[in-house]
């Protein structure tokens, strides 16, 4: 590809590291043009004549051939990317919410646009995945993708478990380090794993996952007893998101789970993800890296950029079928609420533990992932719902 001529969107932290690092690698054959930012009154570190607040400056400027957009509002992203693709622009984003929910649109029109549309930023910080599933593990059966896909919720349950710190203190702390977003609803509440795991069922499965169809439960229902019972029982505590095929079809969840602490994804703490691949041929292998912060999306985003000097592009070999994701089979669970407090214990398969003190009480059964999607225990806040790994 012809010499690389950047018009960015956004310049937060990751967007004035990329700009820092590009300014300084002149082996890269790389050079941001022009920036479109929000507010143009504010003092930034770089050249004024760099900054604009119109972004068709950027995407009528036919000079430009790369866009690379690191904006929080997706709808705004949206109508940037699709402009740029419609232009025969190849783009950089890490808008994981945008991607998510227009995967079948922006594939179309990167194939008729012929340009690149690259996301390594959108899924996992510093880990690689998205690039490992097309490329490494392109003719290799896969039988699931697991792990630990959001760095702040990560942070949150290690610290919780190692110091024993409430979730209101551990959220500031993360907030504070940088690892969680003032409003955290969408970490906190597995959406933000479940955009990531659409896009890694595409790209692991070739098939296109609407994410709100994704089966879910986030961290804010866990209490300290939840821990205590953890650490009792030699475990640890972690949102776990888990993608496999079987019979029925794609199965993709979004959990807390109980880990022993012999398992490869116990050993994931604070800021870092571990995403576990398994395949018919090279067993199981671990991704391991950062998740959060303005570095780890940094290394992406430029990975991105590099690939983009040699024309690299997603061939989506493995296909685009659109697929609703299937409840099959059942999880061992374990269940806690105040003591007194009515829950449909029908639901459950069968029961194994039953305990109940003057403050909470906890179920550990088998339940049927359909039965489960349909309860109400996973959209009630006072319930803990915590699987088995």
């Amino acid at each position: 590809m012809k010499k690389l001529r950047i018009g960015l969107f956004g310049f937060g932290v990751v967007g004035e590291g990329i700009y820092q690092v590009l300014s300084q690698k002149s082996n890269m054959d790389c050079e941001i043009v022009k920036i479109c930012i929000k507010n143009p009154s504010k003092t930034r570190n770089a050249p004024d004549q760099l900054f604009t607040d119109d972004r068709n400056e950027i995407l009528q400027d036919s000079s430009i051939n790369v866009v690379v957009e690191l904006i929080d509002d997706a709808d705004v992203a949206y109508e940037i990317v699709v402009h740029a693709l419609e232009t025969g622009k190849c783009v950089v984003s890490a808008n994981k919410k945008m991607i998510a929910d227009n995967l079948t649109e922006l594939i179309k029109l990167q194939k008729k646009s012929d340009a690149s549309f690259l996301y390594e930023a959108a899924v996992c910080g510093s880990i690689p995945i998205v690039r490992n599933l097309e490329e490494y593990f392109d003719n290799d059966l896969l039988k699931y993708v697991t792990g630990i896909v959001n760095g702040s919720t990560n942070y949150i349950l290690s610290q919780m478990s190692m110091n024993g710190s409430s979730y209101s203190d551990c959220l500031k702390d993360a907030q504070t380090n940088g690892f969680a977003e003032t409003n955290p609803t969408l970490d906190v509440e597995g959406i933000d794993a479940s955009y990531k795991m659409s896009i890694i069922c595409l790209h692991a499965f070739g098939k296109i996952v609407d994410s709100s169809e994704i089966m879910r439960k986030g961290i804010t229902s866990l209490t300290e007893a939840d821990f205590k019972f953890a650490k009792e029982k030699g475990m640890k505590i972690k949102l776990i998101a888990n993608t496999f095929e079987g019979d029925s079809g794609l199965c993709t969840t979004i959990f807390p789970t109980f880990l022993k602490q012999e398992c490869t994804l116990s050993f994931v703490e604070n800021e870092y993800n571990g995403v576990l691949i398994g395949s018919s041929l090279a067993d199981e292998q671990l991704l391991y890296g950062k998740g959060a912060g303005r570095f780890p999306t940094s290394s992406a985003v430029l990975s991105d950029i590099s690939a983009l000097r040699y024309g690299y592009k997603y061939e989506f070999r493995k296909g685009q079928k659109k697929q609703t994701p299937a409840p099959v089979g059942s999880k061992k669970v374990y269940a806690s609420f105040k003591s007194g407090k009515a829950i449909n214990i029908d639901a459950f398969e069968s029961i194994e533990e039953q305990y109940k003190n003057e403050h909470t009480e906890y179920i550990i059964g088998n339940i049927t992932l359909d039965q489960l999607s349909k309860s109400d225990f996973l959209t009630q806040k006072d319930i803990s719902v915590i699987a088995f790994g």
